[in-house]
């Protein structure tokens, strides 16, 4: 999609939390109370039961990124952001399907050329400064996003002109028909309503970076009270909120870097739920506990397999494609998310994206192509490196299991873990030294911005998305992308999954859930999960029994 008045699309770049695999510490019964970190304000995280209005969650690492809507580009941290502020529409929570709701916009519409979308905004509505909400706050929060041009800055590129016939109503102009326009507005990535007052007073030098990074200047049903990096944040609920209050009044969220930690505070009652990260062995465990309420949740997310195309005998396609025919997917699932955590995929799209007869997976599993080429080679290039993601402690489960698979096939697979920031470093690198670096293949996992294919497709594809791991190049898929968002015609996603399994440099190994598990008596769980955005929930919806 071509630029309006606003910046260009940035790279995404994720920050993923790295963490040990530990197994699950059974409950200890112990009534002692543990110190918050070091640092924080709060000196003693109280335990939270039924009657208190206190709630106390976690981080396993530090989001990485300031709770900023208009920075913030990884995971666990929506779980700030999305409480925090506001964006005209969303998505309806606690359902797999894309139902767009109102939030700041009770109403809207489209012109028929699909360029021009006018809403009808919510009247009552306080930003956390006391500013009245007004069709006047729409344009500067936009504008700011382009500005500080972070990594969702894509999602109001093609915005052309933005005018407010009356105090309640705005119209936005699009430089070109975009289908996927509403889904950015409801993304968790979204672009949201920020005080036009608090952007002016707070400009300094870096357009409000500097002041977002321990404030927030929302309107949602929470307001930030505490943001220490890598020791804790806190959340208070909004006394001028215009919606339904929030029973759980404080929400503590102390940075507790190591799951067997967050397990035995669990397990003791200090804290509310885990929200994300569990490895295998715990997730089974508390799945079959009756003192805990496990759940499985919808999600946009999949294990893929990224292959390197610029490297040893997987420049050719054929072996590409060998390769990936070679890795027994239902084995490997079942094995890797028992009890359910994960399903096989029949898409090469994340499941609940897109309508069933598209996106159609049709690699077989057909483990005797590879034998025979690999029989075939040099003893040298038999020798291949298989890299995983070691913030993801499933990523290492699935390359482990592929490996061994690969060694029946006369492939010798070297299993390494990699940073997060060296994965990244090589995104893109078709041309350079760093893909020869790269390793043969990678396994990670991956989920789209919002609910529509573009985000799927070009984030993941286009060597321009900014999660085109390992550098394969597929002419083409970048103008169907374009032209598939232009029209909303889902056939076009059917050519793009074609020529991108024909390239041999992708796999769709699972479709995962969100798995959580929460005290028994905290309720309100799925009804608060939303389907676009992993690992969060929207804590004002949580109540106890």
């Amino acid at each position: 999609m071509s630029n309006g008045f606003f910046r260009r699309s940035p790279v995404r770049i994720l920050t993923l939390a790295v963490l040990p695999l530990v197994a699950l510490l059974s409950a200890c019964g112990s009534s002692s109370k543990p110190q918050a970190t070091s640092g924080s304000t709060t000196t003693t995280v109280p335990a939270t039961y039924p009657t208190s209005h206190t709630l106390n969650l976690s981080f396993l690492e530090d989001p990485g990124q300031p709770p900023d809507p208009d920075v913030y580009y990884a995971g666990e941290g929506l779980l700030l952001t999305r409480n925090l502020y506001e964006g005209l529409v969303q998505y309806q929570p606690g359902t797999a399907n894309r139902i767009v709701i109102p939030s700041l916009a009770t109403s809207w519409s489209i012109s028929g050329d699909g360029k021009t979308y006018t809403f009808q905004l919510r009247q009552g509505v306080k930003f956390h400064d006391g500013t009245t909400f007004t069709s006047a706050a729409v344009e500067p929060s936009f504008k700011r996003r382009a500005v500080v041009d972070g990594g969702p800055a894509y999602m109001v590129m093609g915005i052309t002109k933005v005018t407010t016939p009356g105090p309640y109503t705005v119209v936005i102009t699009l430089n070109q028909p975009n289908t996927a326009f509403l889904d950015y507005l409801a993304s968790a990535y979204g672009p949201v309503m920020e005080s036009p007052t608090a952007i002016a007073l707070h400009a300094g030098s870096d357009h409000d970076q500097t002041y977002l990074e321990t404030h927030d200047i929302g309107t949602g049903p929470y307001t930030l009270t505490e943001a220490k990096v890598g020791v804790a944040y806190q959340l208070q609920a909004f006394p001028g909120y215009w919606g339904p209050k929030p029973y759980y009044t404080t929400v503590n969220l102390p940075v507790i870097d190591d799951l067997s930690t967050e397990e035995i505070e669990l397990n003791d009652g200090e804290l509310a739920g885990i929200l994300h990260d569990l490895t295998t062995t715990a997730a089974v465990q508390y799945q079959k506990s009756s003192k805990f309420s496990f759940y499985e949740l919808p999600v946009f997310e999949d294990e893929m397999v990224y292959v390197n195309e610029n490297k040893g005998a997987f420049t050719s396609q054929a072996f590409r494609q060998a390769f990936l025919e070679a890795i027994n997917i239902p084995d490997i699932v079942a094995s890797v998310f028992p009890g359910g955590r994960a399903v096989v995929p029949d898409q090469i799209a994340p499941g609940h994206l897109i309508a069933s007869q598209y996106a159609k997976q049709t690699i077989p599993y057909d483990p005797s192509v590879l034998t025979k080429l690999a029989a075939a080679l040099p003893s040298g290039e038999r020798d291949i490196t298989l890299a995983y993601d070691t913030g993801a402690p499933d990523d290492q489960l699935i390359a482990e299991e592929i490996g061994a698979e690969m060694q029946g096939d006369g492939i010798t697979a070297k299993v390494v873990g990699e940073e997060t920031s060296s994965i990244y470093g090589a995104v893109g690198s078709v041309s350079t030294a760093k893909s020869a670096a790269a390793p043969n293949a990678l396994v990670d996992y991956f989920w789209p911005d919002a609910d529509n294919p573009y985000t799927w497709a070009h984030i993941n594809y286009d060597p321009s998305g900014g999660l085109e791991y390992e550098a394969c190049n597929v002419p083409g898929i970048a103008n169907l992308d374009s032209e598939a968002a232009a029209t909303g015609n889902l056939a076009l996603y059917n050519q793009v999954t074609n020529l991108v399994q024909s390239s041999g440099c992708w796999l769709n190994m699972a479709d995962k859930n969100d798995a959580m598990v929460f005290q028994p008596w905290v309720q309100g769980v799925a009804a608060a999960h939303v389907v676009a955005a992993p690992e969060m929930l929207l804590l004002s919806k949580l109540y106890p029994k």
